[in-house]
């Protein structure tokens, strides 16, 4: 109760989100929406596809510098190689990913079957052993590739997460929604903190960027680490950032959080992957 209070709170204070009893995606995506045009006037939406670099002039001016010569591009031809190698069945990712791999926007959704939300990682794992070949680790090498070529292939699609409708699957969104609102670790930080609502101003010499469009743009190359990571490695480094305990990566805790985020951003734009410093 304490947390489901908290939660409540934070997006009343916040201003966009009711704190109905009944979850309501679609009207948690308006009011996002709501939120951010009179946040940042003259941003659309779909800018923020950028992430930080919709709402931060000068720095928008150095990324795209930076997207001339993108240091993603090794990972991207690394993952089409390792896309269209067939498996010792014969069949290759293609035969799991249609469009040649122009799926990203589509990911993640939830698994009515299997009660539980399905990332694009999730999804290539399960190509695999459909295929009789071993999982590959979450946040490896081989995986962020693969990611970066779909993400590069999916460019200019444009999010449509299918609408939880179930109950499962909407205890799945409520329960994204609650993780990104609920304070963590000795900072005493939620990620509503500084993405609700102290979106748009500095924390030490970086701007903090707006929840919408978040999912877009990865997987990503960051300078700090000078390798391809994916959106819940970020999750996790953010939770040791604050100071507390990360999840496991493709845990129900980080699948859930993408999937409240990935519905949010529906009708925005993929541009990844991206560099970020």
């Amino acid at each position: 109760m304490k947390t489901i209070l908290l939660l409540c709170s934070t997006y009343i204070l916040a201003g966009i989100v009711s704190s109905s009893l009944h979850a309501d995606p679609e009207s948690d995506r308006q009011a996002m929406r709501t939120y951010y045009e009179k946040l940042f006037p003259g941003v659309s939406a779909n800018a923020h596809k950028d992430g930080v670099y919709a709402i931060d002039s000068a720095a928008h001016e150095q990324w795209q510098e930076m997207e001339e010569f993108p240091l993603y591009e090794i990972a991207v031809d690394d993952g089409e190689e390792l896309f269209n190698t067939a498996f010792a069945s014969g069949a290759s990712y293609g035969d799991c990913f249609e469009n040649e791999g122009a799926v990203k926007q589509n990911y993640p959704n939830f698994d009515e079957q299997g009660k539980r939300v399905v990332t694009l990682e999730n999804a290539i794992n399960t190509c695999r052993t459909d295929h009789s070949e071993a999982v590959l680790e979450y946040g490896s090498t081989e995986m962020n590739n693969l990611t970066s070529y779909i993400a590069f292939a999916s460019r200019d699609q444009v999010m449509q997460v299918a609408s939880p409708t179930s109950k499962a699957a909407l205890a799945a969104y409520e329960d994204g929604k609650r993780f990104y609102s609920t304070r963590r670790g000795h900072l005493n930080f939620a990620c509503a903190s500084c993405h609700v609502q102290l979106a748009g101003k500095n924390l030490r010499a970086e701007k903090l960027s707006a929840s919408l469009g978040h999912v877009t743009h990865w997987p990503v190359y960051r300078f700090k680490w000078q390798e391809m990571i994916s959106l819940q490695q970020r999750f996790a480094e953010c939770n040791a950032q604050v100071g507390a305990l990360p999840f496991d990566l493709q845990g129900e805790e980080y699948s859930n959080l993408e999937y409240f985020l990935s519905y949010i951003s529906n009708g925005i734009q993929l541009n990844g992957p991206a560099t970020r410093k």
